[in-house]
């Protein structure tokens, strides 16, 4: 089953001389239990693929469907709700509310949302990712890698059906980054969602079930041997 789909999706701004093709004609699909990575260098339109495919923007032309929903039709309202229900986000930016410690950023999703993992299932998830000492402290007193490896939980927690990753490892070192790789795609076989990894690191693609190329808005699809061997 295709969870997320984009049909002739293009993405332009501004007009005339100052027309940007940030993103042309694209058709995609990832299905459930999917891994796939999406490179390019930076200015490519990885960005502008991924907020387009989690209805943070809508697409200037084409089509965007999550699970048999088109989001394309929906009102912001609507698509707000449908990403708290279907979208885990992981950005650049770890996007942590810097007055509550780890363990209420994840209490504060429980009022927003049914359906969250469970003690045992989250407790696991916080030591796969070295943050269980870390429930009381606030996002001051961790470092970069911790900051992004809480907000990676934090996309987790939620069980959603659909992960978006905007370099999850970047500030994570090389044996953390492969840690957290290996754990998206168990995460991502075990639950049946679709994960989609927008990296510049080819190393991290190992794992991956598919991996696209970016270049000046054109998306390919990519023999993964060409990066793995």
């Amino acid at each position: 089953m295709a969870i997320l789909e984009l049909k002739k999706v293009q993405k332009t701004f501004g007009s005339g001389r100052t027309k940007v093709e940030a993103m042309k004609e694209t058709n995609f699909e990832a299905q459930q239990g999917e891994l796939v990575a999406v490179i390019g260098p930076s200015g490519s339109g990885k960005s502008t693929f991924l907020s387009i495919a989690g209805g943070l923007q809508t697409p200037t032309a084409g089509e965007v469907r999550m699970n048999g929903t088109a989001l394309t039709d929906l009102k912001e309202k609507k698509r707000a709700a449908l990403r708290l229900k279907e979208v885990g986000f992981v950005l650049q930016a770890s996007n942590l509310v810097p007055y509550l410690n780890v363990g209420q950023q994840m209490q504060l999703l429980d009022k927003v949302k049914k359906g969250n993992m469970s003690k045992a299932e989250s407790e696991a998830l916080y030591q796969s990712l070295g943050i269980d000492h870390l429930l009381c402290s606030f996002p001051k007193d961790l470092s970069g890698g911790e900051r992004q490896r809480v907000a990676i939980a934090k996309a987790l927690y939620t069980n959603p059906s659909l992960i978006l990753a905007d370099e999850p490892t970047a500030s994570l070192d090389s044996d953390r980054a492969f840690e957290v790789m290996r754990m998206l795609k168990e995460i991502t076989e075990e639950k049946q969602t679709a994960t989609i990894v927008v990296t510049h690191d080819t190393r991290l693609i190992e794992d991956c079930d598919k991996v696209y190329q970016m270049t000046d808005g054109n998306m390919e699809l990519q023999e993964k041997e060409r990066y793995t061997v």
